[in-house]
Formats: C-alpha cells, sequence, structure tokens
C-alpha cells in the first residue's frame, strides 16, 4: 500500500506537466471562485456585479501560456477598472493577483519583451492607484501600507521566479534534444555496426561458399573425366563431391548462424592455426599442396588479424582451383617486424585444363582479389598478385599487426 501511494505521489508530477491545458484551468477556475466567495463573506455584503468584477481579475490566467502579455494586461485593465468604479468599499486590489500575470509574461513570454510589459503595468497600476486617490506615501524597509513599494517588491518577486523557470524550462528542453540526438546517434552507429558486420559475414560466405564449390568443380572434372577408365575412382571422387559439400553446408550454416539472434554452439574463428584445413580441401581436389608458418609461440596476438590472414590463404587457394586446377601450390606464412607477410604460389596449369564454369563472381571478375585487398589495407597493408615468368601465379599480402596494436 505504501509502495503503490509513493509511486502514485512521484509520478503526480510529470501527469500534471504533462497536461498544461488541465493545469490552467484549475488555477484560473479555482482563483475565480475563490476569490467569488471570499468577496461575499464582506461586510457589508457587496452588489453582485461587483463580486463578478472583482472575480474577473483571474479569469484572464486560463490563457496565460499562450497569450501571456494580453492576459496581464487584461488583469491590468480589470484591476484599474476595479479602482476607478470602487464597487466594493474599503476593498483594494493588492499586487497579489497580478503577480500571476507578471509570472506569466516571464516565464512564457518573449524574452526582449517580458521586462518592459512588467514595467509598463507597474505604471499602469501606479498611475491608477494616485488618480484614484489609493496612492499611499511609500515607506522604506515595510510593505503596508499597500504601495509602489509593495507592487515592486511583488512583481520583482514574480518576474524573477517566472524567468527563472524559463532558463529550467529551456535547460530541459534542451538536454530532452541532446538525448533525442543522442539515441538517434546510437541507433545509427548500432544500424552501421549491424550493417558492417553483416557486410563482413558476406564476405566471409563468400569466401567459404566460393572455395568449396571451385573444389567441388574440380572433383566432379576429375570424375567426369576417369568415369568410363576407372569406375571405381569416379565412384571415390563423387563421394569426395559429397563429403566437400556437406563441409560447405556445414560451414554456411555456421556463418549464417552468426545472422540469428539465438545462441549457438559456434565452432572457434578460423584462424592462422587452422591453415591445415585449407590445405587438406586444396589436397581433396588434387592439388599438392606445401604449407609453411613461422610465427611466434604466441602467434599474432590479434583475433582479427589471424581471421583476414587465414582468408586471405582461403581466397587464394580458391583461385587456384577455379583458373589452374590440380597443380603444385605453395603457402608461406611468417611474422617479421611486426608485420605478417603472406605468400601462395602455384604453378602453371596442365595444358588440357579446363578453367571452372562461370558462377559467382565469374572467372576473372576480380572480386576475389578486391576483397583480399581491403582485409590486407584494414591492417594498412598491401597485397600484389599477378602472374609469374613461367605462367604460374604469385600473391603476396602483407599485413602490419603494429596498427592493431597502436
Amino acid at each position: 500500500m505504501a509502495t503503490s501511494t509513493t509511486t502514485a505521489l512521484r509520478a503526480a508530477p510529470r501527469w500534471i506537466a504533462d497536461r498544461p491545458r488541465l493545469t490552467d484551468v484549475a488555477l484560473g477556475g479555482g482563483l475565480t471562485l475563490f476569490d467569488a466567495v471570499t468577496v461575499l463573506n464582506h461586510t457589508p455584503a457587496p452588489d453582485g456585479w461587483g463580486v463578478a468584477l472583482w472575480a474577473a481579475q483571474t479569469v484572464p490566467l486560463l490563457w496565460r501560456r499562450r497569450w501571456p502579455h494580453a492576459v496581464l494586461a487584461a488583469m491590468t485593465a480589470l484591476y484599474l477598472l476595479f479602482q476607478v468604479l470602487d464597487p466594493i468599499p474599503g476593498k483594494i486590489p493588492g499586487p497579489y493577483l497580478l503577480m500571476l500575470g507578471v509570472y506569466a509574461v516571464a516565464r512564457y513570454g518573449p524574452r526582449r519583451a517580458a521586462l518592459p510589459a512588467t514595467a509598463l503595468c507597474l505604471g499602469a497600476v501606479t498611475m491608477g492607484d494616485a488618480l484614484t486617490g489609493h496612492w499611499q506615501v511609500p515607506q522604506l524597509g515595510s510593505l503596508e501600507p499597500i504601495s509602489t513599494t509593495t507592487f515592486v517588491f511583488f512583481f520583482a518577486l514574480a518576474w524573477i521566479l517566472g524567468s527563472g523557470r524559463r532558463r529550467i524550462g529551456a535547460d530541459a528542453d534542451r538536454l530532452r534534444e541532446l538525448n533525442r540526438r543522442l539515441r538517434a546517434e546510437q541507433e545509427l552507429n548500432a544500424r552501421q555496426a549491424v550493417a558492417g558486420e553483416r557486410a563482413r559475414i558476406a564476405r566471409d560466405l563468400h569466401d567459404v561458399v566460393a572455395h568449396h564449390v571451385s573444389a567441388i568443380a574440380v572433383q566432379a572434372r576429375a570424375a567426369e573425366d576417369v568415369l568410363t577408365d576407372d569406375p571405381v575412382l569416379a565412384v571415390q571422387g563423387v563421394g569426395l563431391i559429397a563429403r566437400t559439400a556437406d563441409t560447405a553446408l556445414i560451414e554456411m550454416r555456421r556463418i549464417l548462424g552468426l545472422l540469428s539472434t539465438r545462441e549457438r554452439d559456434l565452432a572457434p574463428e578460423p584462424s592462422l592455426a587452422h591453415l591445415d584445413r585449407l590445405a587438406d580441401a586444396a589436397r581433396a581436389a588434387g592439388c599438392r599442396v606445401a604449407v609453411t608458418v613461422q610465427l611466434p609461440e604466441t602467434g599474432v596476438q590479434f583475433a582479427g588479424l589471424e581471421v583476414s590472414g587465414y582468408r586471405i590463404v582461403q581466397e587464394a587457394l580458391t583461385n587456384v582451383l577455379k583458373h589452374a586446377g590440380p597443380v603444385d601450390v605453395r603457402v608461406a606464412v611468417r611474422a617479421d617486424a611486426g608485420q605478417l607477410l603472406i605468400e601462395v604460389e602455384n604453378d602453371p596449369p596442365a595444358p588440357d585444363h579446363r578453367p571452372a564454369p562461370g558462377h559467382w563472381p565469374v572467372p576473372g571478375s576480380g572480386r576475389g582479389l578486391i576483397g583480399m585487398r581491403e582485409r590486407a589495407a584494414a591492417f594498412d597493408g598491401t597485397l600484389d598478385a599477378g602472374p609469374r615468368a613461367d605462367g604460374g601465379w604469385r600473391l603476396r599480402a602483407t599485413l602490419d599487426a603494429r596498427v592493431v596494436a597502436a
């Protein structure tokens, strides 16, 4: 019970702040009703029009937020009218109602016009008191009797409170706007991060698919060549194609699993310690692969660098399978002076070699090289690839580990 009451009390200010029109109606209507009741108890009993004129001084407060200067002007006019007509003998309006209009001007009106409007109201009521004979000689250090000193004090208090509340409201609006911009920026950064991660996953997916599909194409061609002469060997090739396809599907599912929000048991991220997997896949397709790795005992220490190095080797072997077929391949990976050096060389294809049939990316499109160059450039590295004099192909990549460390 106590908890619900406390929660309701904490929520009440926000509930009220979200309904400004209701607040204005409660303030203006409540004060008008209160003024009418208090004047009715005046002795002698006042006339009805006098009560109405007295109570009407707070009616303009219903529009204090929308037209604060008009509200102050209307309240000032009603104050002066009551002074001139004097419908209730002995009842003299003080500054207490007008200060609500001054507060509204300082709080909601244009900043430059707030102080002049307050000064004009003060001058008008002072002159009205003087003309109607209600003006009193100010007494230094006292607010009584009601005089110019009293009005100056209460008007100044109302103006200071209204101006201070304006500044607080402006600061709150500014903070809300900054918070909105911050949330928008965070959402944008999150979307960009998701887009970047999806692009990285797409590149990895391309590497996996292209590598295994190229291996399948080479294996299928080899099975086709021996199908008539050696059916047993052809059957073995078909089985190898099936296993390669299964491996491709498994890796694709692992990569696509990163796009799902569900938790999965994923295999460790590829690194330079897993180059044997690539070499075995290329050997299964008929290539004779020699791998030399010279790295510190602690490795290269940066997972992103290892993944990029692994993918470069994978794409290079994929290109060998697509364009050269089953040939001798040499892969060398070493670390030197803070740099990761990768070199992949292959011998020229056999004279009767048929390139892999067109698939995305089509042979010769250069998209594989573009992806490798992007991976190298991400670590301030370089990548050079081109034919050798004997018709083979050489690829050299340099990735700077010191960029990651910095």
